[in-house]
């Protein structure tokens, strides 16, 4: 048996390819709720089902940072499994709400990519991810920057 390969190397990112990822999470309210204690956001709207059905969605919301940690891990096996660093992450929108029941699935643009200048052995992609629902509609988007290894220096 040969162990699983997790993640590309520099060379097989192009600029302009589309990766529509393979994996996928329900959220569960047992999701939300632990993240919410995890992350100490005890605001009633993502842990109190009385006082969220009272607001604009009538409904628990899903915690904004547990949709994008689970986004972002989506993408892990084609985007930064050999990475050797998430340099930034920037201008993470939130275009849509995220409810208990509700599944993710990713997909990634590679915007661009280039050799580091420092050091030869890896490069820099630039890739925006939006994560969306099962209904097709898009519930975030975020771009970031990924330090990764180049292939004749694994």
């Amino acid at each position: 048996m040969q162990p699983a390969n997790i993640g590309n190397w520099f060379e097989d990112f192009q600029t302009g390819e589309v990766i529509r990822h393979s994996l996928s999470k329900t959220v569960f309210e047992s999701d939300n709720n632990l993240f919410s204690l995890l992350t100490m956001n005890y605001h009633p709207v993502h842990t109190n089902a009385d006082y969220a059905g009272k607001q604009q969605h009538g409904q628990i919301l899903v915690v904004g940072t547990l949709v994008f940690s689970l986004v972002v891990g989506m993408t892990v096996p084609d985007i930064s499994g050999r990475a050797i660093a998430n340099l930034d992450y920037e201008k993470i929108e939130h275009l849509a709400p995220t409810f208990i029941g509700d599944t993710l699935y990713a997909r990634s643009e590679i915007l661009d990519t280039r050799p580091s200048r420092s050091k030869p052995d890896r490069g820099i992609i630039y890739v925006e991810t939006v994560g969306y629902n099962q209904r097709g509609e898009d519930v975030i988007r975020f771009r970031r920057h990924v330090l990764i290894k180049r292939k004749g220096d694994a």
